[in-house]
């Protein structure tokens, strides 16, 4: 009896571990297309509510420019959708991506506007698993990343090789910009602006983990073997830090001090 006790138990513990790696995979990486973002939603917390209206302002004010809806198809097989906002030809391009969970006329509501006043054209995409981009799973930048390059790539060949490229990001949008500034990029590109990024996917996690969702910081040793499993990336397959050491390119770190939610 007691031979059948005992992988019976080990049987039940391993389908808990895996219900609990699932629930991980539910709650930190999946992000189906049929939950959007709404634009319009302010984020909570005291540094973003008494900046509301302006917010919304600036919101309303993006979402009535006309654009150009473009596509491209990431390494993998999905199809990205971003919006084109032309204001001059020959202009400098920014490619926008903007941050986890987010939505991308949100989170560049006031760096548009930041754009036109400097005489920019603005490319700016839904990040896989998000707004009209394929994707259920969110990675942090590691794919993200070969998105970044794949949208610098398909402005280069359009718009030509005497256009200069500018990557933008704003907080998971600046860690992938500065994951993909160390890659084979379009000579054209010429520099990277990041606000508010993470170093690595792995930290950013821990960090949050840890303030936000304490009960959950125990299972933070299993999250690379649950990353694998379920949301199939390496989590420590991409880092902001070691490509910034490595990059050919100038950077434009912006950090608010307020940020409580990035280190």
């Amino acid at each position: 009896m007691n031979k059948l006790i005992f992988p019976a138990s080990a049987l039940g513990l391993g389908a808990l571990s895996l219900a609990g790696g699932y629930a991980i995979y539910r709650y930190t990486y999946y992000n189906p297309p049929k939950r959007p973002q709404d634009p319009y939603t302010v984020l909570d917390g005291p540094q973003y509510r008494q900046y509301k209206d302006k917010t919304l302002a600036l919101t309303r004010a993006f979402d009535a420019l006309p654009y150009e809806p473009v596509t491209i198809v990431s390494d993998d097989g999905l199809r990205l959708f971003g919006r084109y906002y032309h204001l001059r030809d020959g202009a400098p391009l920014e490619i926008q991506l903007h941050g986890y969970r987010g939505a991308a006329m949100r989170d560049f509501c006031g760096g548009n506007q930041v754009a036109i006043a400097l005489g920019h054209n603005r490319l700016v995409v839904d990040q896989r698993a998000h707004g009209k981009s394929e994707g259920c799973t969110i990675t942090f930048g590691v794919m993200e990343r070969q998105d970044c390059r794949a949208w610098a790539e398909y402005a280069a060949a359009r718009f030509g090789p005497e256009v200069p490229i500018i990557l933008t990001g704003v907080s998971m949008g600046a860690a992938t910009v500065l994951m993909a500034s160390s890659l084979k990029l379009p000579e054209s590109v010429r520099c990277v602006i990041a606000d508010c990024p993470y170093t690595t996917p792995r930290a950013i996690i821990g960090e949050v983990c840890r303030k936000y969702n304490p009960e959950l910081a125990p299972l933070l040793p299993v999250m690379g073997p649950v990353t694998r499993l379920f949301a199939h990336f390496d989590l420590d397959g991409a880092s902001a830090l070691a490509a910034a050491a490595e990059t050919r390119l100038p950077i434009l770190l912006i950090h608010g001090e307020a940020d409580g939610f990035v280190p």
